[in-house]
């Protein structure tokens, strides 16, 4: 079987799925070959979109952060106008306690980053119920999360098939074929031959297999609970980011607790050990955990790089870009990537931001 299509995404997980919808919207022809979505990074994460808890450094990185979060509102408004469905985005914001009180309590901030220092008594205040190592803490307002799992993805993948995006599943591609005058002239793939004008890499922690980059699988291993139904509202109302651990509640009384990181290449499955220590570390931060029933469990691959970056933009062919590697920030990335890459590929326009993130500076490294 062979088939031509105008444009071809090679991964049909969050980050091709937000690239298909964005290239469809501006007139693209697309098709999107997706392998094995329960793997993927996007279902994997607890959805949180945390630039400022994550405390990144200042720089390139934290810059294509912030510029996501701040699409996020009206990327997400938009998907559920569409669709008819839930993102289930939430700008609740998040805090972060800690175990031991750090030396400086002032994080670098504008008026659109605030952050806000919280001795024990204030964070007690703002989130009741905390365990007792906890010292204080960081407020930050404008961080938020998204409901990935059952809102975000199955709100993409129904506003693709609405677009007309085609999207082929189970499909593995087996070789990306290259010419001598640095193009791409296929892809071989267990269900054939596809074809396309220009082909689009978007398939996270399994890329480093189809082409040479630096790019690994992290294993995330996460759970999740849910308030009992006795009580009367939520106790929880933002995000709690800990140390190694986080919990994220969601508005229906789901709670995630995320993630292991563990460097074990494609080993699957759940471990002990590794639902041990979630449960441990979150009953530490937040005990009355302890009482609530569990709900389910799963694991994933996050696509790593060397310096913790995504590689976004052109490769060494001339018609494959790049849109991988987002290792911990795919989610929070997704608006961000769509945009920058759609731009780039329909209308060769280049942000000052791609620049830093171009697969060229590992070569530049070595």
């Amino acid at each position: 079987m062979k088939q031509q299509s105008e444009m071809i995404l090679i991964g049909g997980g969050l980050i091709g799925l937000s690239l298909a919808v964005e290239l469809k919207l501006r007139g693209a022809t697309v098709t999107v070959l997706s392998r094995n979505q329960q793997e993927a990074a996007g279902l994997v994460a607890a959805g949180m979109l945390a630039p400022q808890a994550e405390q990144i450094p200042s720089g390139p990185m934290l810059d294509l952060c912030l510029r996501s979060r701040a699409l996020y509102n009206d990327w997400t408004r938009k998907l559920e106008e569409m669709t008819g469905l839930e993102t289930g985005y939430w700008p609740c914001g998040i805090l972060a306690p800690v175990y031991e009180r750090p030396d400086c309590t002032t994080l670098p901030q504008t008026p659109e980053t605030p952050s806000y220092w919280l001795e024990r008594d204030a964070i007690l205040h703002q989130q009741p119920g905390l365990g007792n190592d906890v010292v204080g803490g960081w407020w930050f307002p404008q961080d938020a999360q998204v409901d990935n799992r059952r809102g975000l993805i199955k709100t993409l993948q129904t506003a693709a098939q609405e677009l007309g995006v085609t999207i082929i599943e189970g499909i593995t591609v087996e070789k990306i074929v290259t010419s001598p005058d640095q193009k791409v002239t296929e892809v071989q793939t267990n269900q054939g031959i596809f074809r396309a004008d220009h082909y689009i890499l978007t398939t996270g922690a399994w890329s480093g297999e189809l082409l040479s980059i630096p790019v690994y699988p992290r294993k995330g291993q996460m759970l999740s609970v849910r308030v009992p139904d006795d009580f009367k509202s939520l106790p929880l109302q933002q995000v709690l980011f800990g140390s190694n651990i986080y919990i994220v509640p969601r508005r229906d009384g789901l709670i995630v607790i995320g993630a292991t990181s563990e460097p074990v290449g494609f080993t699957t499955g759940l471990t002990p050990q590794g639902v041990e220590t979630l449960l441990s570390d979150a009953i530490r931060l937040y005990p009355i955990l302890k009482e609530f029933p569990i709900q389910e469990f799963w694991w994933g691959f996050r696509p790593e790089t060397p310096d913790l970056f995504p590689i976004l933009g052109p490769s060494s062919w001339d018609n494959l870009t790049l849109a991988v590697g987002h290792y911990r920030n795919g989610i929070l990335l997704a608006p961000v990537t769509a945009q920058l890459i759609a731009n780039w590929v329909l209308n060769a326009q280049t942000d000052p931001l791609l620049h830093h993130f171009r697969s060229d500076r590992f070569q530049t490294l070595r």
